[in-house]
C-alpha cells in the first residue's frame, strides 16, 4: 500500500476515546460511573480529605506536644567578623552591597558586624548593627561606624 496524504492515520492504539461517565449503561461507564459501589470515594465532592486527616484518628500534628516559641518578628542578621573587613582598601565605605561583592555575605539583608579579630585599616562601615567590641575596634582603627536601617 502506498502512503499518501489521503490515507494517513495515527498509529494503532495511540488515540483513545475520552472517558464519558454517568451517561447511562450504554456508554460503558453507567450506573456507578467508574466509582465502584458506595463509600466516601463514591460520593460527590470527590471524596478528598483535609491534609493530615487520618480517618478520624487524632492526627499526628495534634498528638505530638508543641515546645518552644517562634517569634515571627525576629530579625535575622548576616554575620561578618571584623577581621574579614581587612580585605577592603583604606578609607573604603563598607555597605551590605560591597560585602556581597566580596563574598562575605550570601544575601542582601540585615548585616551585623561582630568583634572577632582585629581591624588594621580605617574604614567607614554602614550596616544594620554592631557588637560593642566591633564598634570599639572600628573607632580605635580610625574608622567610622554608622547604623543604617
Amino acid at each position: 500500500m502506498i502512503i499518501g496524504l489521503d490515507n494517513l492515520r495515527p498509529a494503532k492504539g495511540s488515540k483513545h476515546r475520552k472517558k464519558i461517565v454517568g451517561r447511562g449503561v450504554g456508554s460503558g461507564h453507567g450506573r456507578t460511573s467508574t466509582r465502584g459501589s458506595k463509600g466516601q470515594k463514591a460520593r460527590s465532592g470527590d471524596g478528598s480529605k483535609k491534609v493530615g486527616f487520618e480517618g478520624g484518628q487524632m492526627p499526628i500534628f495534634r498528638r505530638i506536644p508543641k515546645r518552644g516559641f517562634n517569634n515571627q518578628f525576629r530579625k535575622e542578621y548576616e554575620i561578618v567578623n571584623i577581621k574579614s573587613l581587612n580585605r577592603f582598601e583604606i578609607g573604603t565605605e563598607v555597605t551590605p552591597l560591597t560585602l556581597k561583592e566580596k563574598g562575605l555575605i550570601a544575601k542582601l539583608k540585615l548585616v551585623k558586624i561582630l568583634g572577632v579579630g582585629e581591624l588594621e585599616k580605617p574604614l567607614t562601615v554602614k550596616v544594620s548593627a554592631f557588637s560593642a567590641s566591633a564598634l570599639n575596634k572600628i573607632k580605635s582603627a580610625g574608622g567610622k561606624a554608622e547604623v543604617v536601617k
